[in-house]
């Protein structure tokens, strides 16, 4: 019995490693396409078929040519304004109100979060957004990159239960010592739940790095444009002419499609460098938002 026990075991693992790797390489395939191929000589990429494995020659003419793009650097600088105050303001917002509602003394706390609960399945649309936006004057503003998405129904929920799972017994404490509610918010419950925070700055700093939908409703104004919206140009609109002046017309299209791929991964590597300093934070402060002991 044993010995059958084991030898399950070992298929059980052999079996869970294959579909691993292969769900691994499923997944990191198409990344590695777009390396190769925005490192590629253009006139041999576009005679290549099938499988990318590797470079089809080597050229870092299309970096060069999105690097010197000045729109895409203007994105970059705009992008990096809106995660910076956007995620800020969101960590803020979120932690006032997780805070709020996790302590037990606060009235009607249960409605409110039954309301904030509603907003989740519920919402005006986007007209009455955009209304409401316009009426605050915040159209063509970097205001309205910022202000609309300042709190997260879900992300108030994981902070409000990580929060709950800090002891009584410190906030007592904290209050005999005369702290009041910013300095045991601060100094008490943020301390004690910073894989939950580092989390929440995950989710809102990736959210807002790859937003590009209100930017193109409520920015007019091509300066204001962040990363992603540059990006869409280019992808979408087939807009990446600007950047193919020293391109004959016959080169034009193999160039397109290597400037391309290189958009993609200078727009796609900040994000990707931000998990690793996050990963560890990442199990830990979701289980504890997620679950109350």
């Amino acid at each position: 019995m044993y010995n059958r026990r084991a030898a399950s075991e070992i298929a059980f693992d052999i079996t869970n490693g294959f579909f691993l790797t292969l769900l691994t390489l499923i997944t990191l395939y198409p990344m590695l396409h777009v390396l190769f191929a925005s490192l590629s000589d253009p006139a041999q990429l576009i005679k290549h078929t099938g499988l990318l494995l590797s470079p089809k020659g080597f050229s870092l003419d299309a970096y060069t040519a999105v690097l010197s793009n000045r729109m895409i650097i203007l994105g970059y600088l705009n992008t990096l304004i809106y995660v910076s105050a956007a995620t800020a303001l969101n960590i803020v917002m979120t932690a006032f109100a997780a805070y709020g509602l996790s302590r037990k003394q606060v009235l009607w706390k249960n409605s409110i979060m039954m309301m904030i609960v509603i907003t989740m399945f519920f919402g005006g649309g986007l007209i009455p957004t955009y209304l409401l936006v316009q009426s605050l004057g915040m159209i063509d503003t970097r205001w309205a990159l910022i202000i609309p998405g300042a709190v997260s129904a879900w992300n108030i929920i994981i902070m409000r239960t990580a929060f709950q799972g800090v002891p009584e017994s410190l906030e007592e404490s904290a209050r005999m010592d005369g702290a009041n509610d910013f300095t045991i918010l601060f100094r008490v419950v943020v301390p004690l739940s910073l894989p939950v925070i580092a989390v929440m700055i995950l989710f809102y700093a990736v959210g807002h790095w790859n937003s590009w939908f209100a930017a193109m409703v409520y920015l007019r104004d091509r300066g204001l444009y962040p990363l992603q919206l540059v990006l869409r140009e280019i992808l979408i609109q087939n807009n990446a002419d600007s950047m193919m002046t020293r391109s004959s017309d016959s080169d034009k299209m193999a160039v397109r499609d290597t400037i391309k791929y290189a958009t993609i991964m200078v727009a796609t590597l900040p994000i990707l460098l931000l998990y690793p300093f996050l990963q560890k934070y990442f199990v830990k402060g979701v289980l504890i938002g997620a679950l109350k002991e």
